[in-house]
């Protein structure tokens, strides 16, 4: 179909069965590293658990059950910018609804949203694109597909939808392409809600803050001088590391499980189905190397227009770091601020209840003003 001119084109999920036998082989010759006694997690990921997962991968998960699960839903393509872009696109039974794009970051996926779509879609109609270089938008061929332009593609994909007001939502990048589609389009946006929002230390803010301000600040201090392993690789040589992940499905179960391990409430695990569907996603689509460029293309602390749009914020206490608030009501114009003792970094698939009510409080709101 086309829409305001443009291609959209329906999308449906069918992966090669070649791939899948590929992946079952690679897993069954594994070549495994040794792993030091009481290792623990001290040198990185257990042996015994990647060994246990990759082998649940290889006998156990069913791609096909889950890909069949994925088609229930609207899937579509189309080109911005030459790029390819894939979306979901649910609309909700009220045809007077407005829209939200919500948008998935790293190692996530579309799939990040799958148990907030029902809920959401009673009072909202649903875009939930997958970011260029990841999934089903395939692989990206050229430079500066960093935030502010995945922000900008957004903006395009709603107007051929056909969108003239929507809201935005989003956690990890999702949070940066949220923020920066308020910036650039905010005579469309009514606001912005980010369950991820990291403020960092100023000295010159001249705002008073509280012990636990400061705690979550040491937290901001520690990540900013001991820089993650994962993100120095993905900023600075994010073609190296693909190699590894894109030729190695262990090597590329390890690099996400251990994202998974460290970033969730431990009241609150995602479910390694769930995991492997994520994952299984970046493997059979070959997106390992592009998804890792987003890193290298959106420099830490690059400046970028304000987003002067109303902005709604949930803290999650197990995520990586948490927002101060003193702080960030300097930079945004605050409107919404919920703090929930559940859930971490992924909070769409840990507590997606807490997160699609907290989202729907903020826009319904947004729209009685």
């Amino acid at each position: 179909m086309s829409t305001n001119g443009t291609a959209i084109t329906p999308f449906r999920i069918d992966v090669p069965q070649a791939d899948l036998d590929d992946l079952n082989d690679r897993l069954a010759r594994t070549r495994w590293p040794n792993e030091v006694a009481d290792a623990g997690t001290d040198y990185g990921f257990p042996l015994a658990r990647l060994k246990a997962l990759a082998e649940y991968w290889r006998t156990g998960y069913d791609w096909r059950e889950h890909e069949a699960k994925l088609n229930e839903l609207p899937h579509f393509t189309t080109e911005i910018e030459g790029q390819n872009i894939h979306f979901v696109h649910v609309r909700s039974a009220n045809p007077e609804a407005v829209a939200l794009v919500l948008t998935h970051g790293w190692p996530g996926s579309f799939l990040e949203f799958l148990d907030v779509i029902e809920p959401l879609s009673r009072d909202f109609h649903l875009v939930i694109p997958s970011i260029p270089g990841y999934g089903f938008s395939g692989p990206t061929h050229e430079r500066d597909w960093g935030v502010p332009r995945v922000a900008r593609a957004w903006a395009e994909l709603m107007r051929r939808l056909g969108y003239e007001r929507y809201g935005a939502q989003g956690g990890d990048f999702g949070a940066g392409v949220s923020t920066a589609l308020g910036a650039c389009a905010p005579e469309h946006v009514i606001g912005v809600h980010v369950n991820y929002l990291p403020t960092r230390p100023d000295p010159d803010a001249g705002v008073e803050l509280s012990a636990s301000d400061e705690a979550r600040l040491d937290t901001v201090r520690s990540l900013v001088a001991n820089r993650p392993p994962y993100q120095a690789l993905q900023a600075l040589t994010p073609q190296t590391i693909g190699y590894a992940l894109t030729d190695s499905p262990v090597g590329q179960l390890a690099w996400i499980a251990e994202r998974f391990a460290q970033w969730t409430d431990p009241a609150t695990p995602v479910s390694d189905d769930r995991m492997l569907t994520d994952i299984s996603l970046y493997w059979l689509t070959a997106t390992a190397a592009s998804s890792a460029r987003l890193h290298r293309d959106t420099p830490r602390g690059a400046p970028g227009d304000p987003c002067r749009v109303p902005l709604g914020v949930a803290v999650f206490a197990h995520d990586i770091t948490l927002a101060v608030r003193p702080l960030a009501e300097r930079l945004y114009d605050i409107r919404h601020w919920s703090e929930f003792e559940r859930g971490g970094h992924f909070a769409a698939m840990e507590v997606p209840e807490l997160l699609a009510e907290d989202v729907r409080e903020f826009f319904l709101a947004r729209l009685k003003n």
